[in-house]
């Protein structure tokens, strides 16, 4: 996931809520692997409980190592492994600048943390989390009116929920009333009025992103082994019929409109159309 996404969090959430949570937390980075005892040194300090290697798509190749042989030697009382990236390592293996050992020895069990643009439902939730976690560490309890709630809802938080976390604390400090407004989450954020969510490339990348991660939830539902071949055509026909389906939603039938909109010429829609048995309705009528 994308950095400030919450990895970390959610690291220590499954640490915190598994038979392990009494046992040591400990995160490592590729500096500690270095030294004649470094792996063994990680190793003693989790002692059974996790052991997180945050970022580690950043790692060299010694380190990589370092790590594959440390997994190969894993006493009984080994800790729960766990390994964050902004990268998509597959991407990386594949490319030829991830180990493919580490990567396969790592990838029993993989998440994705969407970036919180892409999960706009959860931004009140975290901030009254956020608010009520800020009062108990000893800050004038606040909260957060319709209209402040709808302003971080439209901003695009490019920090993701590091970015959030800090602008609550930020408001818990200097907002003047128990009831926070959108003109202080607006000043908070730079002067600026919350932008609303962009046309365009923002668009694209949100889109992109959440085709990637129903992607690699179907590969994760096939439990390591690989899907049945002819993928390519048969992901493409799986998201060409709903792609048609609602432009003509969107043109009201027009099929003249929306082959315009699809950016294909309408004898290729009268034939997509019939071959993905797409049913013609009142609104849909065959030119």
């Amino acid at each position: 996931g994308e950095s400030g996404t919450g990895k970390s969090l959610i690291a220590r959430a499954i640490h915190d809520f598994s038979d392990r949570r009494t046992l040591p937390f400990v995160t490592a980075q590729a500096a500690d692997l270095h030294g004649m005892d470094g792996p063994s040194s990680l190793l003693a300090r989790a002692r059974g409980g996790t052991l997180v290697f945050d970022e580690i798509g950043d790692f060299d190749d010694e380190s990589q190592g370092r790590i594959v042989r440390m997994l190969d030697a894993l006493p009984t009382n080994a800790p729960r492994i766990i390994a964050t990236s902004q990268e998509d390592l597959a991407q990386k293996t594949e490319a030829g600048l991830f180990r493919k050992d580490l990567f396969y020895r790592l990838s029993g069990v993989t998440m994705t943390v969407p970036a919180l643009r892409e999960r706009v439902e959860d931004i009140p939730l975290l901030a009254s989390h956020f608010l009520a976690r800020d009062a108990r560490d000893g800050f004038t309890a606040k909260t957060l009116r319709a209209d402040a709630t709808e302003a971080i809802r439209h901003y695009p938080w490019p920090g993701n929920v590091r970015q959030l976390e800090n602008t609550l604390r930020r408001l818990a400090v200097t907002a003047p009333e128990a009831e926070i407004g959108r003109a202080e989450v607006e000043a908070t954020l730079g002067a600026q009025p919350a932008p609303r969510p962009q046309a365009g490339g923002a668009t694209d990348e949100q889109l992109s992103a959440a085709i990637g991660r129903h992607l690699q939830r179907y590969f994760d539902l096939h439990g390591g082994v690989l899907p049945p071949p002819g993928l390519y055509d048969r992901i493409l026909r799986e998201m060409e019929l709903p792609l048609i389906e609602i432009a003509l939603d969107a043109t009201g039938g027009n099929q003249a409109k929306c082959a315009d909109l699809l950016g294909i010429n309408r004898n290729t829609l009268r034939k997509k159309i019939t071959d993905l048995d797409i049913r013609v309705t009142r609104r849909r009528k065959l030119m």
